[in-house]
């Protein structure tokens, strides 16, 4: 569905005062709440000592980016989105009443919710600003028909970004509507999110509560997120798996569909199965790999009783390993990063490989350190912000 409006901006509406808070200056005039830590500095923000707002000198300066029409009426969710800068003419302002003119076509309760879209190495999601309450703006059920690919926005989870004191927080439901504890391409894109909000290119550090706990998210000079995944959880009944009832699960033996594969289990905060092929095997390619099919029965196999994500990995040297992923609650995603985490634990630990490795996955490479000084995993790599819009939701 698509549709044209024509509106004259002579003066600045009372609607883009509440939801941009300035005259779109600044990109992340969208996001950002009426707090003193994340206010906008544009002089024209209500936030900001100026009253005056310059939506008309910003509407000659900016060029309007094409929008994007993801709205599916059968569904309840309809978006207007628009590429990585600030829609800047008439049209493209008057997203909320687009918004309003499709809840009164449609004849039913509706209400809206702003996002963003960021991705880490084609791991994509919607993200939240959630900082205003601690209560989460979505369900579940919003979230999966948000992440649907044909019907929705598309992800492959939806993660809010809430306050914990001084510091932030991050929840996620991924595509099935369940809530994972933690998720190493999320945070990353957490960290640019929170470092758009801030309006800020500078390296910084974050402070983030997750399920698995507080983890540091270091924004870099190159512009590449460096995350303190924390030390690696190997005992078994904390991973948690039945394939021994104490200690580590190292290269044992697991029956799935008739064939007997050797796994390494490993928690970063969140379950991991990681195996390298089937038990006597000399590895094999990832590439060709029935993924689809052998995926849900690793994630959904008994020993695993919250379930798995689990990581078929190649060795191309020790330094350099290859691997896909079926994740718990989303399938075959391009990247997951506590994945790769917990992959060159594994490797480690079956003496495959070096603790310092590039692990390649099917959206690009993660650097991935296991230090011996604090035992902690370090896992840096990219995330990206890819449009922004807003959604309107049925009930």
């Amino acid at each position: 569905m698509s549709m044209s409006m024509t509106a004259a901006a002579t003066a600045t509406p009372v609607f883009l005062q509440r939801r941009f808070g300035c005259c779109l200056e600044c990109t992340r005039s969208t996001l950002a709440p009426p707090s003193p830590s994340l206010a906008c500095s544009s002089p024209s923000s209500p936030w900001s000592s100026s009253s005056q707002c310059g939506l008309s000198m910003s509407m000659k300066k900016q060029t309007r980016m094409p929008e994007k029409d993801v709205s599916n009426p059968a569904r309840g969710v309809f978006v207007r989105a628009s590429g990585s800068t600030a829609v800047a003419d008439p049209e493209g302002l008057q997203q909320e009443q687009v918004s309003r003119t499709l809840a009164g076509m449609s004849g039913t309760s509706q209400r809206t919710v702003d996002f963003v879209k960021y991705e880490g190495l084609g791991n994509d999601f919607i993200m939240i600003n959630n900082l205003d309450s601690l209560d989460l703006k979505l369900s579940a059920t919003d979230a999966v028909h948000l992440c649907d690919r044909h019907l929705g926005v598309g992800a492959d989870g939806v993660i809010f970004v809430l306050r914990d004191e001084e510091d932030f927080q991050m929840r996620i439901y991924n595509s099935d509507g369940s809530e994972p504890e933690m998720c190493g391409n999320g945070i990353r894109c957490v960290a640019k999110y929170l470092a758009e909000l801030e309006n800020t290119r500078e390296p910084k550090s974050y402070k983030v509560l997750t399920g698995a706990g507080y983890m540091t998210v270091e924004l870099r000079k190159d512009g590449q997120v460096c995350v303190d995944m924390g030390a690696p959880i190997l005992n078994a009944p904390d991973v948690p798996t039945t394939l021994a009832t104490t200690g580590e699960v190292v290269q044992a033996p697991l029956e799935v569909d008739g064939k007997t594969y050797t796994v390494t289990c490993v928690s970063m905060g969140n379950p991991h199965c990681v195996t390298f092929g089937e038990q006597g095997s000399q590895g094999w390619d990832v590439d060709v790999l029935p993924l689809e099919k052998i995926g849900p029965l690793f994630e959904h196999h008994s020993v695993f009783p919250a379930r798995i994500n689990t990581e078929f990995v190649q060795v191309l040297t020790p330094s350099h390993l290859k691997m896909r992923v079926w994740e718990r609650g989303a399938g075959a995603t391009q990247a997951c990063g506590t994945g790769a985490c917990a992959v060159v634990v594994a490797a480690v630990k079956e003496g495959r490989s070096e603790r310092n490795c590039v692990v390649e996955l099917p959206g690009g490479p993660l650097e991935i350190e296991w230090s011996e000084n604090d035992n902690h995993i370090y896992m840096t790599g990219p995330a990206r912000r890819v449009f922004h819009g807003i959604a309107t939701l049925e009930g």
